[in-house]
């Protein structure tokens, strides 16, 4: 085992032997190394005031990466080069092009969340294929929150910024490489063990040694992307005094695919993922989109999100529809199950001391089945769901349901099957007279409660009418409507 954290910090190499486990990036920066230009704004991954770029070397290539520094830790740099809005002027003192087209556009007024937005803008240059349309850049900046409402100079900035040519990261691609791979080789396939006054770091160099760590300290926090357990730290002040990263744990980041499905390993991230399950179930990809931010997504991982257990979570009630099955391990043990039975009540899912995911393994739909999934939230970026329905029907030739799976998010206190309403649909004609009776059996299967988010009346009518939404896009006959992706149709869908 290693005995520090390695990573650089622009040109500069850190090797740190005492990292406390819950110091933010964001914190280092700012407080250690006196480089204010990343901005604390939420303080919990909302606002993109302290996007910074992160670089890494994956299977050859650089990936860049925009990430939020709020809610990142410290010790999950380890083998990466990290870039603050410090870093983005050429060696000669020359403005990045990022910056020089928000000179030109007009693009900061009070300038506090400037550095921010430009960090997302380099990092989306950087991305493959990357282009200027006004929906990908929507999507680049959702993350980027403007309150002066600069929006527009901003995307004129980020057109004009798409147009211009090699930045000087390109011209260092080979110099950042070989630094990386450095790195890697002196990491020799080890893990990392610190230990320091403030707490234990462990970063395990592959499952096997995870499962021996877990073993070895049950109540160790694991932490993947930190999308939620940086909140358990900049929002909720807990102290965590044993972490164990997994973000790079190599056996847990792969995605593969068999006869059994999409196999999704534990460290890959919505953003990692993204392509292959939209691949597998179309409407999963829309979803997706809407997870938290580019920022976000770049960070949280598809099994973190089912292993924290929230009834608000986006992905499982998708993959409980399409019959998802979860991987755990502990120790040399192994065992699946139906995602549905891993949430037993609030706060509170089948998971024994030790325990952790391993991997969730999606099944392809069949020929003949329909899948739908919709979101239904206040804003329509970057927010938190009031309740996410997601439908599978699978129709035989004659059109009669044989096989439904119906999950909602948001309507009970863990994502939960409609099982009445599933009943009621099985060996009937998909007609207006099924879905009289799916909507009927819905009401009694939940009892939502009302909170911040939407009421329980809301939650029980808009359930119903997705529904009925269902219907209208999948009944023969039918024609989608435009707006089923948000205004987006695309040849695939009609």
């Amino acid at each position: 085992m290693r005995n520090s954290i390695r990573f650089y910090l622009g040109d500069r190499l850190y090797d740190l032997p005492d990292c406390p486990p819950t110091l933010t990036v964001l914190d280092w920066l700012r407080e250690q190394r006196g480089l204010t230009g990343t901005k604390e704004g939420c303080n919990e991954g909302d606002c993109g005031a302290c996007t910074v770029m992160v670089v890494r070397r994956e299977e050859g290539r650089l990936v860049w990466r925009a990430l939020n520094a709020c809610i990142q830790f410290v010790c999950m740099l380890d083998g990466a080069q990290l870039f603050t809005v410090e870093d983005l002027r050429a060696p000669d003192g020359t403005l990045h092009p990022v910056q020089q087209a928000m000179v030109e556009q007009h693009g900061s007024q009070c300038g506090f969340c400037t550095p921010g937005f430009v960090m997302s803008m380099v990092a989306h240059r950087k991305a493959p294929g990357a282009v200027a349309d006004d929906g990908s850049i929507d999507d680049a900046l959702a993350g980027n929150l403007c309150r002066c409402t600069g929006y527009a100079p901003i995307v004129r900035a980020m057109k004009q910024a798409m147009q211009a040519g090699a930045d000087h990261f390109d011209a260092q691609a080979e110099a950042i490489a070989d630094r990386l791979a450095a790195l890697e080789a002196q990491a020799d396939g080890r893990g990392v063990r610190l230990a320091g006054p403030a707490g234990r770091v462990t970063i395990p160099a592959d499952s096997d040694a995870l499962a021996e760590t877990l073993l070895a300290d049950p109540q160790a926090t694991i932490v993947a992307g930190a999308t939620d357990v940086g909140l358990w730290v900049t929002k909720g002040l807990r102290d965590l005094p044993h972490i164990v990263a997994i973000g790079r744990v190599p056996d847990l980041r792969t995605i593969t695919q068999d006869a059994e499905g999409l196999r999704i390993g534990a460290a890959v991230t919505y953003q990692d993922a993204r392509d292959s399950i939209a691949a597998l179930l179309p409407d999963a990809g829309e979803i997706i989109r809407r997870i938290g931010s580019t920022q976000v997504r770049n960070a949280a991982t598809v099994c973190g999100n089912i292993a924290n257990g929230s009834p608000i979570g986006d992905g499982p009630p998708v993959f409980i529809a399409a019959g998802a099955t979860l991987h755990l391990r502990r120790g040399a043990a192994r065992r699946t199950l139906p995602l549905e039975d891993y949430f037993l009540s609030y706060g509170k899912q089948d998971r024994a001391p030790g325990e952790f995911v391993e991997a969730v393994t999606i099944p392809a739909p069949g020929p003949r089945t329909l899948f739908r999934a919709y979101k239904i939230s206040k804003r329509f970026d970057q927010d938190i769901s009031a309740l996410l329905g997601a439908f599978a029907l699978t129709l035989d030739a004659d059109g009669v349901v044989t096989h439904a799976r119906i999950a909602f998010g948001g309507m009970a206190a863990i994502p939960r099957r409609a099982r009445g309403a599933e009943d009621a649909l099985r060996g009937r004609p998909w007609n207006a007279a099924a879905l009289a009776a799916a909507r009927a059996a819905l009401d009694a299967d939940f009892a939502p409660i009302s909170d911040m988010r939407a009421s329980d009346w809301y939650r029980r009518t808009v359930a119903a009418n997705l529904l009925t939404r269902l219907f209208a896009e999948t009944a023969p006959g039918a024609h989608p409507p435009e707006t089923r992706l948000a205004g987006r149709m695309e040849a695939a869908d009609v």
